[in-house]
């Protein structure tokens, strides 16, 4: 059979994201945003990125970020089967020369 017809996701495995913010976060935060991997990039963005249980989790990382005052550029979920999840670099959309 093929798997072609497999669910896009598993139930009881959380999700991953990347959550895209204006400004460089140090590593040091990582325990507070529960083990999300911290991406700082050359134009002066973090990328936070890794599992994340389910939407109620997403909102409490979003109600960190606000607490803080960082500016939120992008939220992406990341689809199963993506390469590179470890080192997640998603393309939000952006225009390079």
């Amino acid at each position: 059979m093929s798997d072609a017809a497999a669910p896009a996701e598993e139930p009881d495995k959380p999700s991953q994201y990347a959550i895209r913010l204006q400004g460089h976060l140090d590593d040091e935060w990582a325990a507070w945003f529960d083990g999300l991997a911290i991406t700082r990039t050359e134009n002066g963005e973090t990328i936070l990125s890794g599992p994340i249980v389910d939407q109620a989790a997403l909102h409490s990382q979003l109600r960190k970020l606000r607490d803080l005052g960082l500016p939120l550029l992008a939220v992406s979920r990341i689809e199963p089967g993506s390469a590179g999840t470890s080192a997640v670099k998603p393309d939000f959309g952006q225009t390079g020369d």
